[in-house]
C-alpha cells in the first residue's frame, strides 16, 4: 500500500472479536459529519482502505501461538515453558483470544470497506483478499469458525460455527471471482494485494482443504493418514504455479532477507512498515520480531547489542536442521556478533550491517558461533590466531566462542588471564540453561533492522514478508507430493536446494537428516518436504500450522518437543488430542448461536 498513507489511523476501529458495532465510526467523525455521508467519499474510502491494511499487523507478529509447542525451537533459562509448549493451553489463554479477536476485527474491517466501497473495483478486491486471509489463519488454527460476510452494525450475536467443508469451499469460490480481477496489479512487492497474492493465497488454501476434507488420518502418534481425493491438491498445486509464473530463484538467500533490499521480486505480499513516516513515538510504532528468535543478550543501552528475548532459540533437531554447504545457515543466523566500542550501530550487534569491511575485521567479537559441522581444533586454532578479536578491552560485554553442536562446547573469556579458552561441553539442552555464559546460542536475522536505535525496546521497521516466491515452491511440491507425483514434487524440492548451494536429491530415498531421530521415527518423503520447509522457512511463524495441516503435529511433538513425551501430553483427561486452539470462553459467552458442546475436541 502507499506509504505516504499507511499510518493514517482511523482511530474508531477498536473493537475486537464478533461484538456489535453500530457507532464505531463515529470515533473519526472529524468534522462532526455522518460516518455514512464521510465513508462514501473518496477521502473516507482510502482511509477505510488503509485502517484495513493496518489490520493485518497481527497476522504477522503473533508468535508464540505459531512457533512454540513445535519441533524447531527451544526456550534458554531466562525463559519458561508456556503452556504453547505443554498443551496446557486453556479457553481463557490471551493470546488465543486476542489472536481470534484480531482475526474478526480484521475480517469486521474488510466487510467495512466493501459495504462503504464496494463500487470500488481495486478496493472491493483487496477488501475480500484480506477477509480470506483471515478466514484462512481461523481455519488453521481454530478449525470450523462463524463465516461472516456482511458489515455488523447492530447487536446480533449469533454466528454458528460453519463447518469446513463448506467454509474451505466459499473462501476458495470468492478468491477466485478476484483472481483475475483487472483492478488489481499483476504484481506488487510493497505491501498491496495483486493477482500473485491471490493466486499465492488459494494456493495455500486449497493446501489446506486437501488435508482437511481429502485426508484421513489413522494414528495420530505416527502421524499416518488415507488420501480419500486429490481434487484441492491438484487446485493447490495449479494455483502455486500460477503464483511462481514461471520465476527462477535467482537471488541468493542471503541477498532475499537483506534488510537493504526490502520490495524484491520474491515477495508476493507484506505487511509494511515505515520508520521515516511513522507519526507517534517509533520506540511503539514498529514490531519485536527480531528481537524474539535467540539467545538473550544483554541490556543495548548498555551493551550495544541487539535486544533478544531469550526465547526460540534453535531445538537440538534445529541445529542439526543444516547441512556444510547450505548457503541457508549463515542467511539465517548471525553467526558473528560484534562487542560494543561505544558506537551505536558500528560497532556492536549491527556493526554487521552499518560498519565498512575494513572495520569489521578489527573489531572485537563478542560471540561467534560455529555449526554443528565445525572441527574442534580448527575453532581453536581461528581463536588463536586473532588475540585482539577474543578479547573483552574496554568493551561492556565479554566474549563467547561456541560450537552449535549437541554436545555443545563453549569458550568464554577469563578476565585474570585476558585469554578466551574451552571451559564447557555440556549436553545442548544443558547449555541453553546458561550457567556460566549468557549469551549461548545465535539469532535469526531475517528481521534485523540496521536503523533500529538503542533502545530496550521492540524498534524494528522492517516489512514483513507473508507470502513469497521460495514458499510457494514449496507448496506446489507438497500438493504435487500430496496428488501422487513424486517427481514434480522432488523437482520444486531441488529447485529450493539449488539455489541453497546445497547437494540436490535423486530421490526422495536420498536424504539423509542430520538429526538424531529414534528407531521409532522413520524418514518419510512427507518429512524430506517438511524439512525444507523448516530451513527455508524458518522463524516465519508457520511451523505449527505445518504440523498440523500435514497431521504430522503429535508426531513432531513426541520426537522433538522435550515436554512432550506421549500423545496423552497432547489431550485431555478424555484421550481427544488438541488438534486445534481452543474457540476462546468469551466467544462462547456472546456468540448465542455457539455452546460449549461446540468446544473444540481437548479442551
Amino acid at each position: 500500500m502507499n506509504k505516504i498513507h499507511k499510518y493514517i489511523i482511523c482511530a474508531g476501529f477498536a473493537m475486537l472479536g464478533l461484538t456489535s458495532c453500530s457507532d464505531f465510526l463515529e470515533a473519526d467523525n472529524k468534522a462532526n459529519v455522518e460516518a455514512d455521508e464521510y465513508f462514501t467519499t473518496e477521502a473516507g474510502k482510502q482511509e477505510l482502505r488503509t485502517t484495513l491494511y493496518n489490520s493485518t499487523k497481527w497476522m504477522g507478529t503473533s508468535i508464540s501461538i505459531n512457533e512454540w509447542g513445535t519441533d524447531l525451537y527451544a526456550i534458554t533459562r531466562s525463559s519458561s515453558p508456556s503452556n504453547f509448549h505443554t498443551y496446557l493451553t486453556t479457553t481463557d489463554d490471551d493470546e488465543v483470544k486476542s489472536f481470534y479477536q484480531n482475526a474478526y476485527a480484521m475480517i469486521q474491517k474488510a466487510n467495512t470497506l466493501l459495504y462503504y466501497a464496494g463500487d470500488n473495483a481495486q478496493y472491493a478486491a483487496e477488501a475480500k483478499f484480506i477477509r480470506c486471509m483471515g478466514y484462512y489463519y481461523l481455519t488453521q488454527h481454530f478449525g470450523a469458525v462463524p463465516y461472516v460476510t456482511h458489515y455488523i452494525q447492530s447487536a446480533e450475536r449469533e454466528y454458528p460455527r460453519m463447518p469446513l467443508a463448506e467454509l474451505y469451499p466459499n473462501i476458495i469460490t470468492e478468491l477466485e471471482s478476484i483472481i483475475s480481477d483487472a483492478s488489481l496489479p499483476a504484481e506488487d512487492h510493497n505491501g498491496n494485494v495483486s493477482r500473485k497474492a491471490v493466486a499465492a493465497l488459494l494456493a495455500k488454501v486449497c493446501l489446506a482443504a486437501g488435508w482437511d476434507l481429502e485426508t484421513t488420518l489413522t494414528n495420530d502418534s505416527l502421524g499416518t493418514y488415507n488420501i480419500a481425493g486429490t481434487t484441492y491438491f491438484n487446485k493447490a498445486a495449479q494455483y502455486a504455479e500460477q503464483a511462481i509464473d514461471g520465476r527462477q530463484l535467482s537471488m541468493s538467500f542471503e541477498d532475499k532477507w537483506s534488510p537493504a533490499n526490502e520490495g524484491n521480486e520474491e515477495e508476493i505480499f507484506s505487511i509494511q512498515y515505515e520508520r521515516s513516516g511513522f507519526p507517534g513515538d517509533i520506540l511503539t510504532g514498529g514490531h519485536g520480531l527480531q528481537n524474539n528468535y535467540g539467545s538473550g543478550y544483554g541490556n543495548p543501552v548498555e551493551n550495544g547489542m541487539k535486544s533478544s528475548n531469550g526465547g526460540l532459540v534453535p531445538s537440538t533437531k534445529g541445529i542439526y536442521l543444516w547441512s556444510a554447504d547450505d548457503s541457508r545457515y549463515e542467511a539465517t543466523f548471525m553467526t558473528t556478533i560484534y562487542n560494543y566500542t561505544g558506537e551505536w550501530g558500528t560497532s556492536g550487534y549491527y556493526a554487521y550491517y552499518n560498519a565498512t569491511e575494513a572495520a569489521k575485521k578489527t573489531l572485537p567479537i563478542m560471540g561467534r558461533y560455529f555449526p554443528w559441522w565445525a572441527n574442534v581444533n580448527d575453532v581453536k586454532a581461528y581463536i588463536n590466531a586473532n588475540p585482539k578479536l577474543f578479547t573483552q578491552g574496554t568493551c561492556p560485554a565479554a566474549c563467547y566462542v561456541v560450537i552449535m553442536s549437541d554436545p555443545a562446547v563453549a569458550y568464554t573469556f577469563n578476565k585474570t588471564t585476558g585469554r578466551i579458552a574451552k571451559t564447557l561441553t555440556k549436553e545442548y539442552n544443558e547449555h541453553l540453561k546458561g550457567e556460566g555464559m549468557t549469551a549461548v546460542t545465535h539469532c535469526v536475522k531475517k528481521y534485523d533492522d540496521p536503523e533500529t536505535p538503542q533502545a530496550n525496546s521492540a524498534t524494528g521497521y522492517r516489512d514483513i514478508v507473508m507470502l513469497h516466491l521460495s514458499d510457494l515452491y514449496l507448496v506446489a511440491a507438497e500438493a504435487y507430493l500430496m496428488s501422487g507425483n513424486e517427481q514434480k514434487a522432488l523437482d520444486y524440492i531441488n529447485d529450493v536446494r539449488s539455489r541453497a548451494k546445497t547437494a540436490t536429491l535423486a530421490s526422495f530415498a536420498d536424504y539423509k537428516a542430520e538429526y538424531a531421530v529414534s528407531d521409532n521415527f522413520q524418514i518419510q518423503p512427507l518429512d524430506v518436504l517438511l524439512d525444507e520447509l523448516a530451513r527455508e522457512t524458518y522463524a516465519e511463524r508457520t511451523r505449527w500450522m505445518d504440523l498440523r495441516r500435514t497431521k504430522q503435529l503429535v508426531r513432531y511433538n513426541k520426537e522433538f518437543n522435550k515436554y512432550i513425551t506421549s500423545a496423552s501430553d497432547m489431550a485431555n483427561s478424555y484421550g481427544q488430542i488438541k488438534w486445534y486452539r481452543p474457540i476462546p470462553a468469551s466467544e462462547i459467552e456472546t456468540n448465542t448461536a455457539i455452546s460449549e458442546e461446540d468446544q473444540n475436541p481437548g479442551y
